[in-house]
């Protein structure tokens, strides 16, 4: 697989990008992705969100005898009745599109400015003259990337939770976007950045596919369930039983049933004091953030190959290579050290295990020369093997693909 540049104009660099656009102000890119025209057709979008295992959403348009937009919205599993008798405006919406086309899921490549835990999944929509989502805005930020056909994009107003939405309607949308920052069509080839909470309204000027590349931070409810995890299930990050020692409180003389509010404030100061000071719970807390940012929002479907160390071994031989799936997501924390996959603390690893994986995700692709370099210091004439197993282990897992 060929490198793919980042999608951002020559003038921009990265670091430009992170310090003055991100979260903070869109960007339009003219052709920033033309590696994503003629991937995909509308038909073919159709038919993929018919599909068994797809998660998609067929959204409807219709105006009601009082003039007014009426939504309505279907969601999986979508079949070919669901797509007759449809009215002008309306757009099929499919999640998690990496999952049906590595090819676009190597497109990840040119948002690699962005750490890879952030990112959430790729969308499609498609639409026909006319058809669109509403207006609305989301907690997430996005690169959306015109691929087929034209839209037309503007952006409004910045939200919060407290935007209010219109009533009765199946989907979160709302009728006034404020003063406009942006209006532009967006050619196939253009990547457009929304940063999350700006309201944006894009309609298709024809045949219109639009690919969102989405990338999100967790959210609080995520991080708790993950701490509580963490301390129900004990691992070497951190021992519950620091947690078994009583509060100490000072109580004034107060009516029998009462829990008394400065009371409360006091056992609230003390937990918060111990959160904020405790190594322990720090070591607690970046396990539970690396298992919440690693894990997937959609469940990986499990591939039927198998593969077996001596085909691998030759394979590589002949010029094949390793490199991370575009479907899973990898990451480590150095202080301890400790590896994840979707959501899984490896606490198992070798160090020479630990090596490779932390290089593949970041972006290194395997061949039998690298291979190669990583046993031949080692004192162990097992090495080889064992790595080679692990490797097959890891493409079965759909955590690795393999280019031939």
């Amino acid at each position: 697989m060929s490198k793919i540049a980042y999608c951002l104009p020559n003038e921009i660099s990265a670091e430009q990008f992170l310090t003055e656009y991100w979260q903070k102000k869109p960007l339009l890119i003219k052709n920033g992705l033309p590696q994503i025209v003629g991937l995909f057709e509308p038909q073919d979008i159709i038919d993929l969100a018919q599909q068994e295992d797809v998660t998609a959403r067929l959204l409807k348009t219709e105006i009601n005898t009082d003039g007014e937009e009426c939504w309505t919205l279907k969601t999986s599993p979508l079949a070919k009745k669901d797509f007759n008798n449809l009215p002008e405006q309306w757009s099929v919406l499919v999640q998690n599109l990496e999952q049906w086309s590595p090819e676009l899921g190597e497109l990840w490549q040119a948002f690699g400015f962005i750490p890879q835990w952030q990112r959430d999944d790729i969308m499609v929509s498609y639409a026909p003259q006319g058809g669109s989502v509403g207006r609305h805005y989301d907690e997430y930020d996005v690169f959306l990337v015109q691929a087929y056909g034209h839209r037309r994009w503007q952006l409004g107003k910045w939200c919060d939770p407290s935007t209010e939405f219109k009533p009765n309607q199946p989907i979160r949308i709302f009728d006034e976007m404020g003063e406009l920052l942006l209006d532009e069509v967006m050619q196939p080839g253009d990547v457009l950045y929304v940063p999350s909470r700006l309201s944006h309204y894009g309609v298709a000027q024809d045949d219109c596919l639009t690919v969102s590349f989405g990338l999100r931070y967790p959210n609080l409810a995520d991080l708790i369930d993950n701490i509580n995890d963490a301390i129900c299930h004990p691992t070497p990050h951190f021992n519950p039983a620091e947690l078994n020692i009583p509060l100490r409180l000072s109580p004034n003389v107060q009516p029998l049933a009462k829990l008394d509010s400065a009371m409360v404030q006091t056992m609230k100061r003390q937990l918060l004091d111990y959160l904020s000071q405790s190594p322990q719970f720090d070591q607690l807390f970046q396990h539970a953030l690396a298992s919440a940012v690693s894990s997937r929002r959609y469940e990986l479907l499990q591939s039927d190959d198998e593969f077996y160390p001596e085909e691998l071994s030759e394979m590589l031989q002949d010029g094949a290579t390793i490199q991370q799936d575009s479907n899973s997501k990898i990451l480590y924390t150095e202080q301890p050290f400790a590896l994840y996959v979707n959501g899984e603390w490896l606490d198992e690893l070798s160090e020479l295990e630990s090596a490779v994986l932390k290089d593949l995700a970041n972006g290194a692709v395997l061949d039998w020369q690298t291979l190669q370099g990583y046993v031949a210091d080692l004192d162990d004439e097992m090495a080889e093997e064992v790595l080679l197993d692990s490797l097959c282990s890891w493409l079965e897992n759909g955590w690795l693909v393999l280019e031939r």
